[in-house]
């Protein structure tokens, strides 16, 4: 928490705080391969989740679903692929995907999105460069507007930010993307029994708070 600061970051991990980010992502990574292997063998899971929640293509396409809801039903896009800054530009991140767009498609985009999101933190912490990690930020001397894009967990997060000359917020915008992926949910339950609802919902797993940003 309150990490990120403007100009960089308010803390500049040594070494040894370093490798212990990189041992834990190991750590990580073997536990959620073996939870993996339990899903994946687990019949009943399967029966449950397999075309529980449909998300059609066309119609995540016609609406807009992003991110891993997104990816599930066939919507190949991440921001980290299609718009690549820095670090993302030199990393090859590979888009997880799916076309099922059912309960089954969003385990499984997790899951590969959990294990290339891991590889993505060891690659940083390896490659990670020498020097501050904080650089001055000055502030302007005139309005200034300014969008921010970048690739959340649940999807595309947009800020947008104007100032005036004496650098006060004038307005701010921030856009989550369950802004626009609930009334996907509305469609996935059509035709499901009510006991499979919060397993939909939960396969999505939006915010409530982002809704109303």
């Amino acid at each position: 928490m309150d990490c990120i600061v403007p100009g960089g970051v308010a803390v500049t991990p040594d070494r040894t705080g370093l490798e212990e980010v990189r041992a834990q992502c190991l750590e990580i990574e073997r536990e959620v391969r073996r939870l993996r292997t339990i899903y994946d063998e687990h019949a009943g899971l399967q029966d449950r989740f397999q075309t529980t929640g449909i998300v059609k293509p066309e119609l995540a396409a016609l609406l807009g679903l992003t991110g891993l809801a997104g990816r599930a039903s066939g919507i190949a896009h991440d921001l980290r692929v299609d718009l690549p800054c820095s670090p993302y530009d030199a990393l090859n991140v590979a888009i997880a995907r799916d076309s099922r767009g059912d309960v089954a498609a969003r385990v499984a985009v997790r899951f590969d999105e959990i294990t290339e999101s891991l590889r993505l933190i060891r690659a940083i912490v390896e490659q990670m460069p020498a020097g501050d990690s904080r650089v001055a930020f000055a502030e302007p001397a005139a309005p200034r507007f300014g969008v921010g894009w970048v690739e959340g967990w649940r999807g595309e997060v947009l800020v947008a930010l104007e100032t005036d000359a004496s650098s006060t917020v004038r307005r701010c915008h921030c856009h989550d993307p369950s802004w626009q992926n609930w009334p996907l949910i509305e469609h996935a339950v059509i035709g499901n029994i009510v006991p499979d609802f919060p397993l939909i919902n939960k396969s999505f797993n939006l915010s409530y708070s982002g809704q109303d940003l």
